[in-house]
């Protein structure tokens, strides 16, 4: 129950902050677009998929995961000429470099989030987009050989038929229950510095990663405004 309330509240914090800070940058300072001939290396796609219970509880689903990222990283792959640049794929499976990597990416995106477009501004930034991986960016430049890197982090949810029915009692009482949350976010990095020089997310209570076709309208909503 304490989870679902927090993944409720978080969900709400998020749309307002997304609300107030529409005009806060993209782009990292000096960045505008990809450079001609970059290349760039897909990572996997972080992402995870929950059933909300009649309670409120958000209950991880193995299959629905599985299904998310193998809809969201074929989308990725027939995008590869979109993007404008060489791409090379990043495999996941069993390499724990790969896998640190991406959970660090996470904790930034999460930070930019809060600490960029959201309400708790962080003064030493001065309203840039100045974020970092770190060092650990140029072990996977070694590795592709890629110039930059392409993140992508995603969160959804949906309602269970219990919960649905709990939502149609509580609006006949004048009770609001929340539905599903879907957030993601993408972060270009240059792997040389470690630097984001793009970020986007959504954050939204429609979408459906579960079937290729809306999962691949996400993906387009995500990458909106990619520096090609």
């Amino acid at each position: 129950m304490i989870f679902g309330m927090r993944r409720a509240l978080l969900g709400f914090l998020l749309v307002l902050w997304a609300g107030v800070a529409a005009a806060q940058p993209n782009l990292a300072p000096g960045f505008t677009k990809l450079p001609p001939n970059s290349t760039i290396a897909l990572m996997p796609a972080d992402v995870e998929l929950f059933e909300i219970s009649a309670g409120g509880v958000g209950e991880p689903r193995a299959d629905w995961t599985a299904a998310a990222s193998k809809h969201l990283m074929a989308d990725l792959r027939a995008r590869k000429q979109k993007l404008g640049a060489r791409a090379t794929e990043i495999t996941g499976d069993q390499d724990e470099a790969v896998e640190a990597l991406n959970g660090l990416h996470g904790a930034v995106a999460r930070a930019i989030v809060v600490h960029h477009f959201g309400g708790l501004k962080l003064p030493t930034k001065d309203g840039k987009l100045d974020w970092t991986l770190g060092p650990d960016a140029a072990k996977l430049q070694v590795k592709s050989g890629a110039d930059y890197a392409l993140f992508t982090w995603v969160r959804d949810s949906y309602a269970s038929a219990e919960r649905k029915a709990m939502m149609v009692v509580g609006a006949l009482l004048g009770v609001g229950m929340t539905g599903g949350v879907q957030q993601a976010y993408a972060s270009l990095v240059d792997l040389r510095t470690g630097q984001v020089v793009w970020f986007n997310r959504i954050v939204r209570g429609t979408g459906d990663l579960r079937e290729p076709e809306p999962a691949a309208e996400t993906l387009t909503a995500l990458l909106t405004g990619f520096p090609l």
